[in-house]
């Protein structure tokens, strides 16, 4: 398995805070270039991490139900029964999909400790 790096990411939007008012979280422009680091899998499918709020969001780049995703630091077997059913492809083992799920946990708490 191998991490990839998108370069070509639009960051996440500030906040728009209203004076004396409530802050407004706006969902950024999503497409399938919308993603930070990714794990590809098979047919094209992956488990792909992005901006979401000001978290890290992690599920599936290919999904049937759009929006399916956890923080990235919740548990890995966790995380994987959430967003498992848009998994799509029979022959991605689900070993293999909590495998990438923990690779990138790791490679994001790695790059934390150097920032």
């Amino acid at each position: 398995m191998k991490i990839e790096i998108n370069s070509r990411l639009v960051k996440d939007n500030n906040p728009i805070r209203v004076p004396g008012g409530p802050t407004i979280l706006v969902t950024p422009p999503i497409s399938e270039s919308y993603w930070l680091y990714r794990v590809p899998l098979k047919h094209g499918q992956a488990i792909v991490v992005f901006p979401k709020f000001g978290l890290l969001g992690c599920g599936f780049a290919k999904e049937e139900d759009w929006n399916t995703n956890l923080p990235l630091q919740v548990d890995a077997k966790r995380l994987f029964a959430h967003i498992k059913h848009n998994k799509r492809f029979e022959d991605i083992s689900d070993t293999e999909c909590v495998a990438a799920i923990k690779l990138l946990q790791e490679f994001v708490k790695a790059l934390e400790k150097v920032s």
